[in-house]
C-alpha cells in the first residue's frame, strides 16, 4: 500500500485529495505545503494529515515537490483554520489559502527568493588628512563616498549612498576599482517601517486603576477573553504595552495585536516599536506582495515576535501566542466581506483559545454582542472609566440643523398641532453645511493655535447629480445606485465598482440644463471652509485622498507636525487618533447612517460620534464637541453626547428582543446573485423551499427563516442580488445547516448564478 497524504487545495470543494509520497520521504506534518498535479496543473497545497487506507483500484499521483523543511501553519493556527472552515461554511483548503503570502502560492515559483540590495563596504583605511588629500585630489565625489561610509561605521547600502549624496554608480565603481571599497550582494528585509521615527517610549506610570487592569490580564488563565471597557483617552494602548512587557519576558513567547484601519497601524506601529524595536512585524493589505512575505516570513522564523495590522494579522504565523488584542473591537471593518468571509474578532477568540492566549478586546464603546458577553459572565470585564492625567471627557453642544416645519398632524380629525417655531429658509451655502455655533468655535480653536478635527461621513463632493425638471438622477450603469459627484478631479463616480464618467452638461433624459447637485460630501465641506477661511489649513482624510501606500500615514505626519488647522474626513479619522492639540470636533451631519434599514444603525451612529468626540482634550488643554444633527432626541445622539454607554447598551438590547435581534439572536444573511434577475429570483426561491424542507425533514426548532427577498442595494457588478436570513438562538444548529447547505445544494449552472 503506497504512503498517502490528504491535501487541501483552494478551490470550492468540501473534501481533500489524497496524493502518493514515496516511502524515503520523512513525516510529513499538518500544515506542510506540498505541489501536486490538479487537472493538468499544478497547485500548492496544504498537508492535512496522513492518510491509512488507500482505496482499492485507485491510482494516486505523487506529490511533485515539498517546497518547506517545516510546516507553514503552525498547530494552533491550522486548528484555528479548521474551525473557520467549519463554522463560516467554507472549504477547508480556501481557509488554509487566506493564511498564506500571495508569493507563496505560486506552483511555479513556490520559494520566491529574499530581496537582495548592493552594500559598500569600506576596505582600506586612509588614517592622515594629508593621505586623502593626495589620493582624492582629483576625484573629491569619491573622497565624499568615502568619508560617509567611515561614518556609517565602515558600510552602507549603495541605494543609500546614492540618495545621501546624489552620486552615480561610475563614482562607487571606481572606488571600488582602487580597492577603497568591495560591493557585496546581500538580500535585505523589505520593511517599509524601518525608516519611520518610532517616538520615545512612553515614560507614563500607570495609575491605579490601570495597574490593576494589567495585573488582572497579566494572570488571567490561559484561553481567557476579557473586554477592557475605557472611556477614550484612559490610557488603553498602555494596558496594551505595559501587558506584552510582561508576557513576552517568557521565552519564545509572542503577540498579535489587531487595529481596525490600516490608517491607523503606522501610528500603533510606532508605539508599539518605541517599546519593542525590531521586534514588531506588519501585516496588512496595504503592504507589496514583497514586504508581506518578508514580514511572514521574519514571524515564521520567530525572528521577531509581535504581529500588527488589519484583520489578516490574526493569520500571523507566530507560534507560543502568549496574547491576541483587538483594539475598537466593535468597527465593523473586522469583518472580511469576500470569501473566506469571517469575523477577526471571532478568529482571535477562537485562536487564543486554541494558543493558551489572554484575548483582550479594547473598545469605548463595546459591541453589544461583546457587552452582553461580559455581563453573562463569558468575558471578563475589566473597566477604565477615568482620563489619565486627570484630563476630562470634552463637553458636547448639540446644534438642531433643522429647517422651517410645518404643523404636525393631529390623530384627532380637524385639529392641527402647531409646529415649533419656523426657523428662516438658509440661503448662505455655508451656513447650511456650517452652522454659526460650529464656525464660531473653528475661529476661536485656530486663534488659540489649537487643531480641529471635522467629521461628515460620507467622501465626495455631492451625492448625486438631479435634474430639477424631469427628476431623473444619474445612476451606475452597473449598480442600483446613484453615482456620487467628485469635484476634484471632476466625475460621476460608484463607489461599489469604481464606474466613471463625466458629469452631463444637460439632462440626459429631458435634455433640459437643469442637473443641480444635491447631498454633500467631504470634497464641498473643503471647498466652503477654504473659501470662507482662505488662511485655514486643511487636510482631508479620506477614500479619494489616502490611495497611496503612506497617505495615511503623511496625512497625520502633518497633523502631529502642526502644518495643518482642520483635519476633515470620513469615518477612518474617529478612531484610535491621539493629538494633544485637537481640542475641538465638529460633527456636521450626525444623521449619516442613522436610518439605513440596518439594525445595527443606531449602534454604529453612537459608536462614531462617541469614538469621534473623544479625539477631543486628549492632553492638557479641554475639549469642545459641537454635533449638528436633524434628531437631537434620538437616543443614539443623546447617549452619545453624554458619553452614556451603559444607558445606550440598555436601551438598544431591549429593542432588540421583540423582534429578535443579535446578540439575542444569531442571524445569517445568505445572497444568491446572478446576471439575470428572474433567474436569481427563481434561484433564491428555489434557496428558500429546500432550506423548508430541510428544517421540516430535520425537525429542527427554533430556526426562522425570513424571505426571499431583493437586496437594499439589488445590483452591483451587473449582478442582481437576491437573499434572505435565518435567525436562530442556537449557534451550533445555524452552522450546520448552513454547511449542508452550502455543500449539498445544487446551484442551476445558468446565468452566472452563485
Amino acid at each position: 500500500m503506497p504512503r498517502l497524504v490528504d491535501v487541501a487545495l483552494p478551490i470550492p470543494l468540501f473534501r481533500t485529495f489524497s496524493y502518493a509520497i514515496g516511502e524515503e520521504v520523512p513525516a510529513v506534518l499538518p500544515g506542510t505545503r506540498v505541489i501536486v498535479p490538479l487537472r493538468g496543473r499544478r497547485e500548492v497545497g496544504i498537508v492535512v494529515g496522513e492518510r491509512h487506507e488507500a482505496e482499492a483500484q485507485h491510482a494516486y499521483k505523487d506529490v511533485l515537490g515539498f517546497p518547506d523543511a517545516s510546516p507553514a501553519v503552525p498547530p494552533a493556527l491550522f486548528s484555528t483554520l479548521e474551525w473557520i472552515a467549519r463554522h463560516y461554511a467554507v472549504s477547508f483548503g480556501s481557509a488554509l489559502r487566506a493564511a498564506l503570502p500571495v508569493l507563496l502560492t505560486s506552483a511555479s515559483a513556490p520559494n520566491p527568493g529574499d530581496k537582495r540590495e548592493r552594500v559598500a563596504v569600506l576596505s582600506r583605511r586612509l588614517d592622515s588628512l594629508m593621505e586623502r588629500d593626495e589620493v582624492f585630489r582629483r576625484s573629491a565625489r569619491q573622497r565624499e563616498v568615502y568619508e560617509l561610509l567611515e561614518a556609517l561605521r565602515d558600510e552602507a547600502p549603495v541605494r543609500t549612498l546614492r540618495e545621501q549624496l546624489g552620486v552615480s554608480d561610475g563614482v562607487i565603481g571606481a572606488l571600488a576599482k582602487r580597492g577603497f571599497i568591495r560591493l557585496e550582494s546581500r538580500s535585505t528585509l523589505r520593511d517599509p517601517f524601518a525608516g519611520r521615527p518610532t517616538g520615545p517610549s512612553p515614560v507614563h506610570e500607570p495609575t491605579p486603576m490601570q495597574r490593576a487592569v494589567i495585573d488582572g490580564l497579566a494572570s488571567a488563565a490561559p484561553g481567557t477573553v476579557a473586554l477592557l471597557h475605557g472611556v477614550t483617552g484612559s490610557g488603553k494602548t498602555l494596558v496594551y504595552l505595559e501587558l506584552l512587557r510582561r508576557l513576552l519576558a517568557q521565552p519564545h513567547a509572542s503577540a498579535i495585536v489587531l487595529v481596525p484601519e490600516i490608517a491607523l497601524t503606522p501610528q500603533t506601529v510606532g508605539r508599539f516599536r518605541s517599546v519593542f524595536g525590531d521586534q514588531v512585524a506588519v501585516l496588512h493589505s496595504g503592504l507589496s506582495d514583497g514586504e508581506r512575505l518578508d514580514a511572514w516570513r521574519v514571524l515564521h522564523r520567530g525572528e521577531r515576535r509581535i504581529a500588527v495590522g488589519a484583520r489578516s494579522a490574526i493569520f500571523a504565523p507566530l507560534q507560543n501566542v502568549r496574547a491576541i488584542i483587538v483594539d475598537e473591537e466593535h468597527e465593523a471593518t473586522y469583518k472580511q466581506n469576500e470569501s473566506p468571509r469571517y469575523s477577526a474578532r471571532d478568529v482571535a477568540m477562537v485562536r487564543g483559545r486554541l494558543e493558551g492566549a489572554v484575548v483582550v478586546l479594547g473598545s469605548a464603546t463595546p459591541s453589544l454582542e461583546s457587552w452582553t458577553n461580559a455581563r453573562e459572565g463569558k468575558f471578563v470585564l475589566h473597566s477604565l472609566m477615568d482620563r489619565v492625567g486627570g484630563g476630562t471627557l470634552p463637553q458636547v453642544e448639540i446644534i438642531d440643523v433643522r429647517g422651517p416645519r410645518r404643523p404636525v398632524p393631529s390623530e384627532t380629525p380637524g385639529v392641527r398641532v402647531p409646529a415649533p417655531p419656523q426657523m428662516p429658509t438658509i440661503l448662505d451655502p455655508f451656513r447650511r453645511v456650517i452652522s454659526e455655533r460650529l464656525e464660531r468655535a473653528l475661529q476661536e480653536c485656530v486663534a488659540r493655535d489649537e487643531q480641529a478635527i471635522l467629521l461628515l461621513n460620507r467622501r465626495g463632493y455631492a451625492s448625486f447629480l438631479q435634474c430639477v425638471s424631469c427628476g431623473d438622477v444619474r445612476a451606475c450603469p452597473n449598480c442600483s445606485i446613484s453615482l456620487t459627484y467628485h469635484r476634484t478631479p471632476e466625475r460621476l463616480t460608484c463607489h461599489y465598482c469604481a464606474h466613471q464618467e463625466m458629469p452631463p452638461e444637460r439632462c440626459v433624459r429631458c435634455r433640459a440644463d437643469t442637473v443641480r447637485q444635491k447631498g454633500l460630501g467631504t470634497q464641498q465641506v473643503e471647498r466652503l471652509l477654504g473659501d470662507r477661511m482662505p488662511k485655514l489649513r486643511i487636510a482631508r482624510m479620506d477614500m479619494d485622498t489616502t490611495t497611496g501606500k503612506w497617505a495615511h500615514a503623511d496625512i497625520l505626519d502633518r497633523v502631529g507636525r502642526h502644518e495643518v488647522d482642520v483635519l476633515l474626513g470620513t469615518q477612518m479619522i474617529a478612531k484610535g487618533l491621539d493629538f494633544a492639540n485637537v481640542t475641538l470636533v465638529g460633527v456636521i451631519d450626525a444623521d449619516v447612517g442613522l436610518n439605513l434599514p440596518d439594525f445595527r444603525a443606531s449602534e454604529r451612529t453612537f459608536q462614531l460620534l462617541a469614538q469621534v468626540a473623544g479625539r477631543a482634550g486628549r492632553g492638557e488643554k479641554p475639549g469642545q464637541v459641537v454635533v449638528q444633527t436633524r434628531t437631537p432626541d434620538h437616543h443614539a445622539i443623546q447617549c452619545a453626547i453624554h458619553h452614556d454607554f451603559i444607558g445606550f447598551a440598555a436601551r438598544e438590547l431591549a429593542d432588540r428582543e421583540s423582534p429578535p435581534y443579535p446578540p439575542t439572536v444569531r442571524l445569517a444573511n445568505v445572497v444568491v446573485s446572478g446576471l439575470d434577475e428572474a433567474e436569481v429570483a427563481k434561484a433564491s426561491q428555489a434557496v428558500s423551499e429546500w432550506l423548508k424542507r430541510l428544517v421540516e425533514a430535520r425537525a429542527i426548532e427554533g430556526l426562522r427563516l425570513i424571505g426571499p427577498a431583493p437586496c437594499a442595494i439589488d445590483r452591483i457588478k451587473q449582478r442582481w442580488r437576491w437573499h434572505l436570513l435565518l435567525k436562530s438562538g442556537n449557534t451550533g444548529q445555524l452552522t450546520k445547516v448552513l454547511l449542508y447547505l452550502a455543500q449539498r445544494f445544487k446551484m442551476p449552472d445558468r446565468a452566472g448564478l452563485r
